[in-house]
This record gives structure tokens, sequence and C-alpha cells, in this order.
């Protein structure tokens, strides 16, 4: 499921999320016992609970006791609904980030803290990045990557395609976790059984499977370690946990390279 930003009217979502004043604000009279504020958490609650596609204005209205259509006057849809929920919960991520070890530390550390909260929400990971929501906490997560990679000494040009790269490993990552962690109960098979079942039926129906694709064999000859892998982590997940660390360590020895080669452009 995708769901792209940015549906609803865009003077309104821009205003909501830049921090215009509530409707009714204004008006006197006894305070609202609705606010954009609590609507935007509830609806945080039951897309971290019950996953993007439960969510609906009704079932967040249910969630603080009213009707769907008492939302309306705070929120005017769905749409700006989901670009207020994406900005309020990238306010969890760190604006800073300790440079003292340097930006590859500090690269490591964002990526990290960056992975675990898309897996502490990963209704997140559906909201395209086709269409960004330009609400006030992305641009706080993109101006902190900068920040920090600003002290590579590369210039904007090559900066903004490392930015894109980091950013699609780190979600594409957490995406391919985050499905393997949900496919259990959306399937009603383990990850364990699901590649049992089928990966014991290559020889079977292609025969000299090894001998037609011997470098897969060999990709996969070297058995993965199971440390700090908990018991109820499917392999997938540990196998792309993994993978993670390694493909996060070749993009930043790639980044030094290209400032290697900047020095020398200079020189």
């Amino acid at each position: 499921m995708v769901v792209y930003a940015g549906q609803g009217d865009p003077r309104r979502s821009m205003a909501l999320l830049w921090g215009a004043k509530e409707p009714g604000s204004g008006r006197p009279g006894p305070k609202p016992g609705l606010s954009v504020d609590v609507i935007v958490e509830a609806g945080i609650a039951v897309a971290d609970e019950e996953g993007m596609a439960a969510l609906s204005m009704r079932k967040v209205g249910e969630r603080l006791g009213r009707t769907g259509m008492a939302l309306y006057t705070y929120v005017p849809s769905k749409g700006e609904l989901v670009d207020l929920m994406y900005d309020r919960v990238l306010a969890e991520l760190p604006a800073d980030y300790d440079l003292s070890g340097g930006w590859r530390a500090a690269v490591t550390d964002w990526a990290a803290r960056t992975w675990a909260f898309y897996l502490r929400h990963p209704w997140v990971l559906q909201v395209s990045q086709a269409r960004p929501v330009l609400g006030p906490n992305e641009f706080t997560l993109l101006e902190s990557l900068v920040r920090i990679l600003r002290e590579t000494g590369l210039g904007p040009g090559t900066l903004r395609g490392v930015v894109a790269s980091l950013m699609d490993f780190v979600r594409g990552s957490a995406r391919t976790v985050a499905e393997s962690r949900q496919a259990p109960s959306a399937t009603g098979v383990s990850d364990e059984e699901w590649w049992q079942a089928r990966a014991s039926l290559l020889e079977e129906v292609a025969p000299g499977f090894a001998g037609r694709f011997p470098l897969v064999r060999w990709l996969e000859s070297e058995p993965l370690p199971r440390d700090g892998a908990g018991e109820d982590e499917p392999y997938l997940a540990h196998k792309v946990n993994e993978a993670f660390a390694v493909g996060l360590t070749v993009l930043l020895d790639g980044v030094e390279v290209a400032m290697r080669r900047a020095a020398a452009d200079m020189s």
C-alpha cells in the first residue's frame, strides 16, 4: 500500500503543517474538546497499532469518543491528516548529532536512529517519498543529515546524491524488515516455514539449480551469524540487519573516496 502525501487542499495542509491557528481558536466561548494536536496523536496511535490500511477519520473519531464528522472542523480530510501524522511523528528524531567523533560516526548514529524509528512506525514507510510532505519536521530531518555531511567538505552537487542514497538505503532496508515482521500475521505462515517449504523444492522443480546459478549458491555459502538476533526475529529480517551494517559501511567508504577525489581535483 502506497500513500501519496499532499492529497488534501494545498493551502490548508501547509497552514496546518506550519502552525497556523486552529479552526475556532479565536472564537469566544468554551474551549473546544478537540484540537488538531489531539486528532493527529490519535491518528498516529491508530496507524501504530493497526497499520495505515486501518486509518480513517471514522476510526480516529471512535478513538476519541467522537464521530468522524466531528473531526472535519479541525482537519479537513484524511489527506491532510496523513500529512500531519507523518510530519508530527518525525519529531521523534534528533535535530542535532554529536560531531565530536567525526562525520562518519555521526552518520552511523543518524542511520541507526532513523532505521529504528521506521521500525517503530512502519506505516511511515508507506508514505511515498515521490511527493514530500514539506513540513517542518521533514525539513529538520534533512537539515540534520546535511549538517553532518557538510563536515566532509563535499559540494552541494555531490552531497545531494549522498543524501538521497543514504535516505533510500535506510528507508528501503527498514521496509524489508518491517514487511518480514508483518508477513507471518498477514499470511498465517512463519518466515522459516515459508522459506523451508520453497527452498526444499528447488532441486525438484529446477534440476541442476546449483549448476545454473553457481554464484547465487556461493553468495549464500557463508552461514549468517545469529549473534544479536532475537529468537522471534524472522530470518529475512536478521539477514537484512546484517546487510544493513555492511551496506552502510560501503556507502560511507564511497563518501571517503569522493572526498579524496575532490581534494585531489583542488590540488
